[in-house]
C-alpha cells in the first residue's frame, strides 16, 4: 500500500520491483555456478503526507516517523545440474501512519499499521540455455492494527489482529542472447482473516434536560473481532538490454489488482465495523539503468509512475494514496568476498484534490523518501 520498490535492481530481469512492494528472487544460475548464495536488505523509509482542508483553515502533518523494511534470500545450486533451490523472506504490502488527534477526519482515521511478511520457498529449473522457470509457496504472516475516533475528542475506536495464509509464485525468464532478456513473475492473490480485538473507549458527558443535566456513562469495552482482508494478485513484466557488457538498460510493467479489495465487516458480537475500500487495479511503469566503471563499481538510476489505486469516493486519510513519480539512485561493487549496494528513492505524490462531501475533503500532498542497504555473499 505504501512501501515502494527502493531502485531498479541491477540483476536479471526476473529481480523487478512490485507494484507496492517486493517479490520474491527467482535467480537463475548457469549450469556451471554452484554453491550457496545469501543476501540481507534493509530498506529504511520515512513519510511525509501533508492535508490542507478544504476551503483554507489549519492544516496537518502525520507524524513522521523511520520505518524498517527487511527483505532476504539464499539460493543453493549445484554444478551440472539444471536446478536452483531458494528461499526468501521479504514484505510486499505495508502501512504505517499516524495523524494528530486533533484533525476534522478523526471519526475516519487517525492511525493504521500493517505489517505483512511472506516466506517463501522457491525451486528454479533451466529448461534449456536460453530458458529458466521457477514456482514456489508462500507463507504470509499478517497483523494490522487500526485506531480512529468514535464521536467526541479523545474517544477512541481501536482493533489489533494478526493471521497467517498461503498462497504461491511463479517466474518465467527467457534469454534469447546475451544482450537481450525477459521475464514474467506473479505472485497470487492472499486472504487473510485478522483475528484479535476490538476496544472502545468514550468519555461520559451530560444531556441538558427541563429537569436538570442528566449523565450518560461513559463506555469502555473490549471484546474479540476479526476481519478478512484480500490481498491482490500480482504481474511484474519486464524487459533487459545490455548494449555492451558494462550496461544494462531495463524497463517494467507491474500491475496490482486491487480491485478484488472491496467493502469489509469488522465482525465483533456487539454489532459489525464497515470498513470502505473499494480500490481500483493499477499499474506501475518503471525504466531504469546501470553502469560498470573501470574499478568495478556499479552505478544505476531510474525513474518508476505509480497509479493511484483509490478513487476519490472511497479515499481515507489513513492510506492517502496517490499518483506518483519515484526517482532512484544507486551504488554497489564488491568488498572482501561480499557483494553490497547501496541505493535512495524520492517519491514524490503531486497535490490530490478529495472532495466527497466529508470532513476529510481538501488537499493532499505526498513524500517519501527511502535508504536500502544490501549485503550478500557467496559460500
Amino acid at each position: 500500500m505504501l512501501y515502494n520498490g527502493a531502485s531498479l535492481p541491477r540483476q536479471s530481469v526476473a529481480l523487478a520491483p512490485s507494484g507496492k512492494g517486493y517479490v520474491a528472487p527467482t535467480e537463475a544460475l548457469s549450469v556451471e555456478d554452484s554453491g550457496l548464495k545469501s543476501r540481507l536488505n534493509f530498506m529504511g523509509i520515512t513519510l511525509e503526507s501533508e492535508f490542507t482542508p478544504k476551503g483554507g483553515g489549519r492544516g496537518f502533518d502525520i507524524k513522521r516517523g523511520f520505518q524498517i523494511v527487511p527483505s532476504s534470500y539464499m539460493t543453493y545450486h549445484q554444478a551440472g545440474s539444471k536446478f536452483t533451490f531458494g528461499f526468501g523472506s521479504y514484505a510486499p504490502y505495508g502501512l504505517g501512519i499516524e495523524w494528530p488527534e486533533n484533525t476534522q477526519f478523526r471519526r475516519q482515521s487517525i492511525s493504521g499499521e500493517l505489517m505483512y511478511l511472506s516466506f517463501n520457498p522457491v525451486a528454479a529449473y533451466q529448461v534449456s540455455e536460453t530458458l529458466s522457470v521457477a514456482a514456489g509457496a508462500t507463507i504470509n504472516y499478517g497483523r494490522a492494527k487500526l485506531k480512529r475516533g468514535v464521536f467526541a475528542p479523545h474517544d477512541m475506536f481501536e482493533f489489533d489482529g494478526e493471521g497467517w495464509s498461503l498462497g504461491w509464485n511463479a517466474g518465467i525468464m527467457w534469454r534469447p542472447s546475451e544482450k537481450h532478456s525477459f521475464g514474467v513473475n506473479y505472485r497470487s492473490k492472499t486472504d487473510i482473516n485478522f483475528e484479535g480485538d476490538s476496544h472502545v473507549s468514550t468519555n461520559a458527558f451530560s444531556v441538558p434536560t427541563p429537569r436538570g443535566p442528566v449523565k450518560v456513562p461513559g463506555i469502555e469495552r473490549r471484546e474479540d473481532a476479526e476481519v478478512g482482508i484480500k490481498f491482490p494478485q500480482h504481474i511484474v513484466v519486464g524487459y533487459s538490454y545490455r548494449p555492451t557488457p558494462r550496461w544494462n538498460l531495463e524497463v517494467n510493467a507491474d500491475w496490482t489488482d486491487w480491485y478484488n479489495l472491496n467493502e469489509l465487516n469488522l465482525r465483533q458480537k456487539s454489532g459489525d465495523v464497515g470498513l470502505n475500500f473499494n480500490y481500483e487495479s493499477s499499474w506501475m511503469y518503471s525504466v531504469g539503468a546501470s553502469y560498470q566503471f573501470d574499478n568495478g563499481l556499479v552505478g544505476s538510476i531510474g525513474y518508476i509512475y505509480s497509479e493511484n489505486s483509490i478513487p476519490n469516493q472511497s479515499f481515507n486519510p489513513g492510506v492517502p494514496d496517490s499518483n506518483r513519480h519515484i526517482f532512484t539512485a544507486g551504488l554497489g561493487g564488491q568488498w572482501r568476498g561480499w557483494d553490497w549496494d547501496v541505493a535512495y528513492n524520492w517519491a514524490h505524490g503531486p497535490d490530490r484534490e478529495i472532495n466527497q462531501g466529508s470532513p476529510a475533503d481538501g488537499t493532499y500532498q505526498y513524500d517519501s523518501h527511502a535508504v536500502s542497504i544490501g549485503l550478500g555473499q557467496k559460500f
